[in-house]
């Protein structure tokens, strides 16, 4: 990919309200939610005590959750319809690293964070298939690659920024003041999703066929 393939995915998302909500959207989440997770490994592994294994097993458990949510996606968008399931799932997993303000050492701390992990990786596993899905059917053939390029390089490039951000955070107000901030502007990223469900591009905006 060019640089200027790369220009020309950006206008393309942001042209369009409707990537141009998931892209913010998925943009601000993931970088917030890594920034917690990098925090969280200071304030377990050094302020907390908890082992090694301990941190470890917090995090390989919960991934379970992610595996029964992509499971589910597909007939919950059966059953309540793509944006809904869009909706509701991008909001849900907003809410629980807030909860992280409250960990603790000991047996407690390690549920609580394993009890946030595994509502936040079911939810994503549910949110990002439909998600991909809504992506795609809002962008045309010859676009994809172009689009794709540049959501991933934006959403690489605000997780790094980010995590770093709240690393000097971390360090000036400590872990669980960064990660408590980091909670609450979470619980703000379901405003940026698309509003209003969109018809497919095919519906909408026909792509001219090539010879």
């Amino acid at each position: 990919m060019r640089a200027g393939d790369l220009l020309d995915g950006w206008r393309y998302i942001l042209a369009d309200a409707t990537l141009r909500s998931l892209f913010f959207n998925t943009a601000v989440f993931n970088g917030l939610v890594m920034a917690t997770d990098a925090l969280l490994a200071v304030m377990m592994l050094s302020q907390l005590g908890f082992a090694p294994w301990q941190y470890g097993l917090a995090f390989a458990a919960p991934a379970i959750g992610g595996l029964f949510g992509s499971r589910l996606a597909r007939p919950l968008v059966t059953w309540f319809g793509q944006h809904r399931v869009l909706v509701v799932a991008g909001t849900l997993r907003a809410i629980w690293a807030v909860g992280l303000v409250f960990l603790g050492p000991g047996t407690g701390g390690l549920l609580l964070v394993m009890g946030v992990e595994l509502g936040l990786i079911f939810c994503c596993g549910v949110f990002n298939p439909v998600c991909a899905t809504y992506r795609l059917e809002r962008t045309a053939p010859d676009r994809v690659a172009r689009t794709l390029s540049a959501w991933t390089v934006t959403t690489k490039a605000s997780t790094a920024l980010l995590t770093a951000a709240w690393g000097v955070l971390g360090g000036l107000l400590g872990p669980r003041t960064a990660i408590g901030l980091a909670g609450v502007l979470l619980l703000a990223t379901p405003l940026l999703l698309p509003r209003r469900a969109a018809a497919p591009l095919a519906e909408t905006e026909p792509t001219p066929n090539h010879a």
